[in-house]
């Protein structure tokens, strides 16, 4: 990035209230081209949009949803469109029926956004962009919250958005909404705190992630193949290290950094052989680390696209505060919990919806602990308190929560054509 543009992102960064102006400008520039450019697009009922993190990805809910779909004779008059960032990593996708593939930003996706009548999104929509008549929106999300959003941050801890400027992008996304859909009736009384929700006329819709089907009916092949992928040899236990990001570590122009509070080599000492590292950066997090001079112990899988494929291939997982603790215990499989910042993550960046202590795994809070800990978990057992762990934050994890997120969707306008 040159000099002069890293020193604008810099003095903005640092000062809410040009960041806010500046954000401001933009996107009332942006608002009048989307204008432009929709006038005249038609809305398709039957046309369906999806994306996922921001078009880095095609996985996650909308995934499940898309794939349920396609594949069910009852919406084969149904078009899709999928936004991207590069639509030639997604070749499947392009070859797939009725599903044509649009790059994330620019003229071509705000037209495809024109002129879908429902939007699948899991992360938040384009600021600048708001449906018109006839168009639907449902929000997937990406996990069950055990760290604070939106409305209830309180502190000041993040790098680039201040709490009133968090709450603002907040509203604006509520006002977006149809549906929003929810895992739990925990995940509900989060979300309709975090997002101004039943201001906005939005209707929680709780159904279980459909992402998550795909776990909830997972057998051992599923596992032996997920590994046969990633080229995990018999007896090798796999660990999923998946740390969420810091709020605070922010770089102009690059985006959240990761720097893992874990010292690999340290940790191989102190597991021996028989052990790999999986290890997962955040979606927003832009990690760059050379793990060469381990061996092979440590294998970055932040550009594995479909997590599920992970967390079916993983013996364990550690993480810290990322959703992903909610998910993996689908499988029934151990988890440990390293929070060697907590009372800073607590009281300085995030704060939390309910309090650790009542996670039922071990808390780690120092380093030298995590080897012997992810020993220890080849005598896991699931036991009432994990099951209840489960039923509190996944209760509706069966394998089909896709079906029932269409039933809910399009469910009415099919009923309708069936009795015409």
């Amino acid at each position: 990035m040159p000099g002069w543009k890293k020193a604008a992102y810099d003095l903005i960064k640092r000062h809410p209230f040009l960041r806010l102006q500046v954000r401001r400008l933009l996107g009332a520039a942006k608002r009048v081209r989307y204008r432009l450019r929709a006038a005249g697009v038609p809305v398709e009922k039957r046309t369906v949009l999806f994306c996922s993190y921001h078009g880095a990805h095609c996985t996650c809910s909308p995934r499940a949803i898309y794939d349920e779909m396609a594949g069910d004779a009852a919406y084969r008059d149904y078009s899709f469109l999928w936004a991207v960032r590069d639509p030639a990593a997604h070749p499947d996708l392009a070859a797939a029926p009725r599903t044509e593939l649009v790059r994330f930003g620019g003229a071509d996706f705000e037209r495809a956004m024109a002129r879908a009548g429902t939007w699948v999104f899991n992360s938040t929509l384009p600021e600048h962009i708001f449906p018109r008549r006839g168009q639907r929106c449902l929000q997937c999300w990406h996990g069950t919250p055990l760290k604070r959003l939106g409305f209830d941050i309180a502190d000041d801890g993040n790098a680039m958005n201040a709490p009133a400027e968090i709450r603002r992008r907040y509203r604006l996304e509520a006002e977006k909404l149809t549906w929003f859909l929810s895992p739990s009736p925990f995940a509900s009384a989060c979300f309709r705190s975090a997002w101004p929700l039943e201001a906005c006329g939005v209707r929680v819709l709780e159904a279980g992630y459909p992402r998550n089907d795909r776990l909830a009916r997972a057998t051992e092949a599923d596992r032996k193949a997920a590994r046969a992928v990633l080229g995990l040899p018999d007896g090798v236990r796999a660990v999923l290290y998946a740390p969420t990001f810091r709020d605070d570590e922010h770089i102009s122009g690059e985006g959240y950094a990761c720097r893992p509070a874990v010292d690999f080599a340290r940790l191989r000492g102190a597991l021996g052989e028989g052990y790999v590292i999986l290890f997962r950066a955040h979606y927003l997090v832009a990690s760059a680390f050379d793990f060469d001079a381990l061996g092979g112990f440590v294998r970055d899988v932040s550009g594995v696209e479909e997590i599920n494929d992970l967390y079916l291939a993983a013996d364990l997982l550690v993480t810290d505060y990322s959703s992903t603790m909610f998910d993996y215990a689908v499988l029934r499989r151990p988890i440990l919990f390293y929070m060697y910042d907590l009372e800073r993550y607590r009281d300085r960046l995030r704060g939390f919806y309910f309090d650790p202590e009542e996670l039922p795994g071990r808390i780690l809070r120092r380093e030298e602990d995590l080897g012997s800990a992810i020993r220890a978990a080849e005598r896991f057992r699931w036991t009432e308190e994990w099951e209840a762990f489960r039923r509190r934050f996944a209760p509706l994890e069966d394998g089909h929560a896709a079906r029932r997120v269409l039933r809910a969707v399009f469910g009415e306008e099919r009923d309708h054509e069936l009795e015409r």
